[in-house]
């Protein structure tokens, strides 16, 4: 069993732990089932969100009874004094518990600080006081907001997307967080579904001691492959290099990793998915991305206003009209049977 300490928090854990986005879609029998799977074979760390619709109520039925023995991170949206306090009593209710291990910042366009007009940051300190949080915080997938809550002191932990197709400025990140005693949590280790070779993305984040991986699962096949790696974690071999090596070219770039927050789309286009499906289609089975329900949403991206609100909202920088026009074109051309 290899384990990560998350910096000065002291929490220590199995370096698999449980991203509980995915179970929203499932029924909470099915939630529930998952989560105690994950425990009893050794995970202890569950992260969710306010944001997850109803992932924090299967949670907290999942280990009702049983708190003191798993940590449990959930994130706020906020961006008032009023809204944080709400979102921090509905996630005690749904969570079934008097507090919450690590509180964090959901995906800020900014750094809150104390003194910088919001309130927010004062607010978590309170909650901390109050012993209703034991850690702050914070997600990101913007590189200037991560750098600046690592610089700042404030916070004990970073949520960040890292995974083997990660930049030069991607590692400074994590190497920053070593060296600042803060805890480093890896999100979209898979890339949002385009990493498909588990294996290979278990064997590079081996090689960051600090970085403890959270992986979205929704199934009880996907789940039993990651409890796999906890007897027998995957090592780097050249097999694996080698898989990454074909990934890192060609995915490298400007491409969409399926976040979501350029959404919604004020005529329903489903970007987070329609941005990128040229690669996934290539990436896997083509007949699911190939459907009649498929073929709807894609076509939906004539509709584009191109007012450029997800561009705007885009953490990456993409411009995403433009990256929707190409997919589009592509898949019009894979459906025609000219390339695939």
């Amino acid at each position: 069993m290899v384990q990560v300490t998350l910096g000065k928090t002291g929490i220590t854990v199995e370096k698999n732990a449980f991203g509980a986005l995915p179970i929203q879609r499932i029924s909470k029998e099915d939630a529930v089932k998952l989560l105690r799977k994950a425990y009893d074979n050794g995970v202890t760390f569950f992260d969710t969100a306010r944001f997850y619709t109803d992932s924090e109520v299967k949670v907290g039925e999942a280990f009702n009874g049983m708190r003191e023995k798993v940590y449990i991170a959930t994130k706020t949206g906020a961006t008032t004094v009023e809204g944080f306090w709400k979102d921090l009593h509905t996630s005690l209710g749904n969570l079934q518990t008097d507090y919450i291990d690590i509180y964090q910042f959901h995906n800020p366009s900014f750094c809150p600080k104390p003194g910088d007009g919001t309130g927010l940051y004062e607010a978590m300190l309170e909650a901390k006081e109050k012993g209703m949080v034991r850690h702050i915080g914070i997600t990101n997938h913007r590189l200037h907001v991560a750098r600046e809550a690592i610089e700042s002191g404030l916070y004990e932990t970073l949520q960040f997307p890292f995974c083997y197709l990660a930049t030069e400025r991607d590692l400074e990140i994590v190497d920053a967080c070593k060296e600042a005693g803060m805890g480093f949590i890896a999100m979209k280790a898979l890339s949002g579904g385009l990493i498909t070779n588990s294996a290979a993305a278990y064997a590079f984040l081996a090689g960051f001691d600090h970085v403890l991986p959270i992986w979205g699962v929704q199934k009880e096949s996907e789940l039993d492959e990651f409890l796999s790696y906890i007897d027998t974690p995957p090592t780097m071999t050249d097999e694996l290099k080698a898989v990454i090596e074909k990934d890192r070219t060609e995915l490298l770039g400007e491409f969409c990793r399926g976040c979501g927050y350029c959404m919604p789309c004020p005529v329903g286009i489903e970007i987070n998915n329609s941005a990128r499906m040229s690669l996934m289609i290539r990436r896997a089975p083509s007949a699911a991305q190939l459907t009649e329900e498929w073929q709807k949403k894609m076509l939906l991206i004539e509709k584009c206003l191109h007012c450029g609100q997800c561009k705007a909202k885009c953490p990456y920088g993409l411009d995403t009209p433009t990256l929707l026009q190409k997919n589009l074109q592509d898949y019009k051309e894979i459906l025609a049977g000219k390339k695939i």
